[in-house]
């Protein structure tokens, strides 16, 4: 009796430990998140997609054998429903943990001429899609825009040269596209600069000058922004501009020109100071010869030298630091004497201006 009751405890204990069995569970589909992150960019007639992996599966788990990912190209901006596919990238690595950092992922195609010359003014409509080991996916990413605009070739190597008070690039080359351009197209040369040890380059504009001579061009720029005594890098691009109406303007950038490096060295003096005027102290007064002269407006002036001479003498300077204002007292002047002056202008890297127009001024 005693091992009945054993045994009837035991079985409720048992039924109490293991509890009710839960309903049975789908296996996994093992599908990767479709991606959200796909961005695209052009420059000349390639486009360049980039994306990072998903680690990550429709049912929050981690990927464990991920696949192909395929990449999708649309012939206009209509939404894509399926994959019309130009590519397939190998699978990715299937990242260690959730809390691992997904692989970044970068596919770059040319677009295919036909494709732009049959709507120079639409888009292609880009999208990837990330499939399971067994090729199937949970549908296509985010999709993105890229104009078909074609692109004007880069010009020949530009030259520069440094002048008083700019830094001039001129660049000549062959237009491929035909004239008039398709209406909603506009091309238009620009100038990049960018400083030595920097990688990011200043969108400087068009240029000053254009001229053509059938399909050859020449083109003139002019830096004015530029900094003395720092070496520059420049290249000229074509833009593309595409104007929809009721849109906002799509620029597409074509492929770039050969840099070409300046360094901008100051050899480049002041200009001669103008005005200069003597005046001398009156009888009676301690001798001496008030100059006075019209300020020099250039940025990088640091000064001004005096000179003076006799009638049959080289001129010599009378001052031994650089004057900062257009006027000057001669002290050292005697009586009796009739005076040669003139003034010449300093920049902060020592380049002197040639001398003024000389004056005289006799003292009594």
């Amino acid at each position: 009796m005693k091992s009945q009751l054993h045994l009837a405890l035991a079985a409720v204990l048992c039924l109490a430990a293991c509890g009710t069995p839960g309903a049975p569970r789908p296996p996994s589909l093992e599908l990767p998140q479709p991606v959200n992150d796909l961005a695209a960019t052009r420059q000349g007639d390639r486009v360049t997609l980039t994306w990072t992996a998903p680690h990550e599966t429709t049912e929050k788990q981690n990927v464990r054998h991920p696949g192909p990912a395929r990449v999708c190209r649309g012939a206009n901006a209509i939404a894509m429903v399926q994959c019309p596919q130009v590519a397939e990238l190998p699978p990715a690595g299937a990242p260690p943990s959730k809390n691992a950092k997904p692989e970044w992922r970068t596919y770059t195609e040319t677009l295919p001429p036909q494709l732009q010359r049959q709507n120079p003014t639409g888009f292609a409509t880009y999208a990837v899609e990330a499939l399971n080991a067994r090729g199937r996916s949970a549908g296509l990413s985010n999709q993105v825009e890229v104009p078909l605009a074609p692109t004007v070739p880069p010009p020949d190597k530009p030259t520069g040269r440094v002048t008083a008070d700019a830094i001039e690039v001129s660049a000549a080359g062959v237009d491929r596209e035909p004239r008039p351009l398709p209406a909603g197209l506009n091309f238009e040369l620009h100038l990049y600069r960018r400083t030595e040890g920097s990688d990011a380059a200043a969108d400087l504009g068009a240029p000053s000058a254009l001229t053509h001579s059938g399909t050859n061009y020449f083109a003139q720029f002019v830096d004015r922004s530029f900094e003395w005594e720092k070496t520059y890098f420049y290249h000229v691009t074509a833009i593309t501009t595409v104007l929809i109406p009721d849109k906002p303007p799509v620029q597409v950038s074509g492929d770039p020109s050969r840099e070409i490096k300046v360094f901008t060295k100051d050899v480049f003096p002041p200009a001669a100071p103008s005005g200069l005027q003597a005046v001398a102290s009156g009888v009676g007064q301690p001798p001496f010869v008030d100059l006075t002269w019209a300020p020099n407006t250039e940025p990088d002036l640091a000064g001004y030298n005096l000179y003076r001479h006799e009638a049959g003498q080289p001129p010599v300077k009378i001052n031994t630091e650089l004057v900062k204002i257009p006027a000057h007292r001669d002290r050292a002047a005697m009586s009796g004497r009739k005076y040669i002056y003139s003034v010449t202008a300093v920049d902060l890297r020592g380049n002197e201006s040639p001398p003024s127009s000389e004056t005289f001024e006799s003292v009594p």
